[in-house]
C-alpha cells in the first residue's frame, strides 16, 4: 500500500463512501470510516475483515469533526489519506426555500467537507507527506433549477480544492478533486425513474475508478466520462436553450424531493 496505509473517509454509511471504505480495506489499508448512522457503520465494519474502524461523526458539527479527526491522526501516527466524501442533497427551489432548508446542505457539503480536509492538512504539510481528496460533483459545472444549494456547495468544494492544489504545487502533499456524475446511491435512488439518469454507474465501479486516480496522484477526475462530456456540452449551451433542456428535469426533481 505504500503511503496509503492509514485512510479516513467521511460519509461511509452508504453509496460511494461505503464502497470506497471497502475498496481501500481490501487493498490492505486501515480505514477509519465515519458517518452518522452507527448501525450502518457496524455493518460496514463487519464486512471490512478487521480493517475498518467505525467512527460516529457528523461533519456538520465542524469543531467536533476537527477534534475527532485530529485525535485519530495523533493516535495513529499520522493519517496518509483523508477523503471528504460526506454530502447531502435537497430540492431548493427559490420560490419556497428558506434558510432552514439551505443550511444543512451548506453545513455538510461546504463547511463540513472543508473542516474535514483542514483538520489534517497543515499537519501533512509539516510531515512532508499525505494526500487529501474531496468528493465534489459534476453539478459544480452548471447551474440547475431547484438545486441552488447543492450546485453552489459542490462548486465551492471544487474551487477550494483547486486553490489548495495551487498552494501545494511542488509539495509532497497531494490533492485530488473528484467530480462524480450519476452514481447509484441513496440520493439517486430517490429520483431514479423520475429524473433521467443515463449510463448511471455502480458505487463499486466508482470506488475503483476514484481509488486508482488517488493512487496515481491524479489532480482532478470527472467520472463517468460520458457524464463529464455531457456536462461540458451544457457549459457551452446558450442560456435560453440550457433552461429549455434542463427545466423539465429540474421541476421533476423538485417535486420528488420536496418534503
Amino acid at each position: 500500500m505504500g503511503v496509503y496505509e492509514k485512510v479516513l473517509i467521511t460519509g461511509t454509511s452508504s453509496g460511494i463512501g461505503r464502497a470506497m471504505a471497502l475498496w481501500w480495506a481490501r487493498r490492505g489499508a486501515t480505514v477509519w470510516a465515519t458517518a452518522r448512522r452507527t448501525k450502518n457503520l457496524e455493518e460496514l465494519a463487519a464486512a471490512g475483515e478487521g480493517r475498518i474502524k467505525p467512527v460516529a461523526m457528523d461533519v456538520a458539527k465542524e469543531r467536533e469533526t476537527i477534534a475527532q479527526i485530529q485525535g485519530i491522526d495523533a493516535e495513529c501516527g499520522g493519517l496518509d489519506l483523508v477523503i471528504a466524501n460526506a454530502g447531502v442533497g435537497a430540492a431548493t427551489p427559490a420560490q419556497r426555500t428558506g434558510w432552514d432548508t439551505l443550511e444543512p446542505v451548506f453545513r455538510t457539503n461546504v463547511t463540513g467537507a472543508i473542516a474535514t480536509i483542514s483538520a489534517v492538512l497543515p499537519r501533512m504539510v509539516e510531515r512532508g507527506r499525505g494526500h487529501v481528496a474531496g468528493i465534489s460533483s459534476l453539478v459544480a459545472w452548471n447551474a440547475f433549477g431547484a438545486n441552488s444549494a447543492y450546485c453552489a456547495s459542490k462548486a465551492c468544494l471544487s474551487m477550494f480544492l483547486d486553490c489548495v492544489a495551487i498552494d501545494l504545487h511542488g509539495s509532497p502533499v497531494k490533492v485530488t478533486c473528484i467530480e462524480p456524475g450519476f452514481i447509484v446511491s441513496e440520493m439517486t435512488d430517490r429520483t431514479r425513474g423520475k429524473v433521467p439518469m443515463p449510463f448511471i454507474a455502480t458505487a463499486e465501479s466508482a470506488a475503483d475508478r476514484y481509488g486508482r486516480a488517488i493512487l496515481a496522484g491524479q489532480r482532478k477526475l470527472a467520472w463517468p466520462t460520458v457524464h463529464a462530456f455531457g456536462s461540458g456540452l451544457l457549459r457551452w449551451m446558450p442560456g435560453p436553450l440550457f433552461r429549455l433542456v434542463t427545466g423539465g428535469a429540474s421541476r421533476a426533481q423538485a417535486k420528488v424531493l420536496e418534503p
